[in-house]
């Protein structure tokens, strides 16, 4: 069994394409093996005959288990194991369909991405004692920069550019101030990140739900952050993510403004210790201060509120955190960034 993402410690032997006694080329698919974040297809390290099965279809196995011996024949092996190929996720590849005929209800049997994903959030729930803090954000120089730059934006990258590569660039800019919030807890340490990677929940048409990781966002702009989140998503709704982009992450975003939600109590993904939700902007009257007095403006402001693991840190940490990014997006010159 490969080891298919670095936190990934097991794997489901979903379907084999070859049997016992079967001639396989170098690199030709062998089986399907599901993780609880991906479904790939693996394809034959060498040439030879199929000579053993050692794992059955459906089964789970630890990573490293011996699954299958492979006799070579003539042909030469592969000049290096071949990288895994991406398969449709979980949720688009093994959805159930719908019984009906128990009277006015509808049953839907849970897909395996869905059965996965319940398990975590319990399993977070279980193990995290959750505390939710939140702040108000004015986005009016996020909305100018949008406005000013979105039009050619759109025109040259081919997608809209969005609220949410500015609130990942505040927080990678807010961690740097406050590192705890990019961290893993463990019973002895917490296990304090240098590298942010930067998971970002991905919906998949209401079917499950994927979080792919921007590697190393601290080191991103906000135009390569706005570039990397679109290209992960459009990879997760096209089941072609590979296994090192939805494992390891550090710190998530959930991205629910676009229904217009107000406020999200997001769970926080094991064994991270914070999470950020993102919820809808929308235009309301704002008190402004100014030299001249205070003043009564219409501005766009949404809610960002953050789920940490209080076993990490108070929440005057969390407060202070939020606090930063807030001043990143409502004091920057994003316009000269795009």
């Amino acid at each position: 069994m490969p080891q298919l993402g670095e936190t990934v410690q097991e794997g489901t032997v979903l379907s084999w394409y070859k049997k016992v006694g079967d001639s396989i080329k170098a690199d030709e698919a062998l089986f399907d093996v599901e993780t609880e974040k991906v479904t790939t297809e693996i394809p034959s390290p060498m040439a030879g005959v199929v000579k053993e099965i050692l794992v059955e279809a459906g089964t789970t196995v630890p990573v490293g288990t011996k699954i299958a011996v492979i006799e070579v024949g003539d042909a030469k092996p592969a000049a290096k194991p071949a990288a895994a190929v991406p398969a449709q996720p979980a949720a688009a590849k093994v959805a159930p369909a719908a019984v009906t005929g128990q009277g006015d209800d509808e049953i839907i049997p849970h897909s395996k991405l869905r059965k996965q994903t319940a398990a975590h959030m319990v399993k977070s729930v279980a193990t995290s004692p959750h505390v939710l803090q939140a702040v108000e954000v004015d986005f009016e120089r996020v909305d100018l920069a949008r406005k000013a730059r979105g039009e050619a934006w759109k025109a040259r990258e081919g997608f809209a550019l969005t609220y949410l590569p500015f609130i990942a660039s505040a927080v990678c800019e807010a961690i740097a101030e406050f590192p705890k919030v990019n961290a893993s807890y463990t019973e002895e340490a917490l296990v304090v990140h240098r590298r942010v990677h930067l998971g970002v929940a991905v919906d998949l048409q209401f079917e499950g739900l994927m979080v792919p990781v921007v590697r190393d966002a601290q080191k991103l702009d906000v135009a390569a952050l706005a570039r990397e989140i679109s290209r992960l998503a459009a990879a997760a709704r096209a089941g072609t993510l590979v296994p090192d982009e939805v494992t390891g992450g550090t710190y998530t975003l959930s991205n629910s403004g676009p229904f217009g939600t107000l406020i999200t109590a997001a769970i926080i993904s094991q064994p991270q210790v914070a999470i950020l939700s993102t919820d809808g902007v929308r235009k309301k009257p704002v008190v402004v201060e100014s030299a001249g007095g205070d003043v009564v403006a219409i501005r766009p402001v949404g809610v960002l509120a953050q789920s940490f693991d209080h076993r990490a840190f108070d929440g005057a940490y969390s407060a202070a955190f939020l606090r930063k990014v807030k001043q990143v997006l409502e004091s920057r010159d994003w316009s000269a960034l795009i």
